[in-house]
């Protein structure tokens, strides 16, 4: 058990995080629809993870637990693709399971917005599970609003899952442009 007001927050670091980000990713693979997957991520994955958000910008946050290890962490990355939408992203958040209930997920969902903000950045789309009332709160109670659900968009488990997207519109660039 962890006191939230003792976590500190962190920019992760593959060299030092990268195994615990993969626990955690592996345990919801396995255990959740937080992540329509099935299979578990690999080292080889979490390699290409890291690069993949170094080379678009994208932070990792984290917050350590007061024995160090990491009690979650939350990023962001490419929404979609294509150039206009390039003042939208999709973020993610995970808390280690020893974690949950404590404040972690309103943390580390704070900071990947103020992160956002600091990027110019004008939408966060978060799709959730929509099953997952506990994601759906937080996310209302940051100011999130549902934007549509997808019916029956992944199957996991033996059974359809739907995906319902939340949205955020933050101020964005001064001066977006075209291209």
């Amino acid at each position: 058990m962890s006191d939230a007001r003792a976590w500190v927050g962190i920019e992760c670091d593959e060299r030092r995080h990268a195994r615990e980000i993969l626990q955690i990713f592996n345990h919801e693979i396995a255990t959740s629809t937080s992540i329509y997957e099935y299979q578990p991520r690999t080292t080889d994955d979490m390699r290409a993870w890291f690069a993949d958000r170094r080379g678009g910008g994208a932070p990792v946050l984290g917050l350590l637990a007061p024995d160090g290890r990491l009690a979650g962490f939350g990023t962001f990355g490419v929404f979609r693709a294509k150039p206009a939408y390039k003042y939208t992203v999709e973020h993610s958040i995970y808390v280690h399971r020893e974690h949950r209930g404590r404040g972690a997920g309103r943390r580390l969902l704070a900071e990947l917005i103020a992160a956002a903000q600091a990027r110019g950045v004008h939408v966060m789309v978060g799709a959730i599970d929509a099953a997952n009332g506990a994601s759906i709160a937080l996310h209302e109670a940051a100011g999130f609003r549902h934007a549509g659900t997808i019916a029956e968009a992944g199957f996991k488990f033996g059974r359809w899952l739907d995906l319902a997207l939340y949205q955020l519109v933050l101020e964005g660039p001064e001066e977006p442009v075209d291209g």
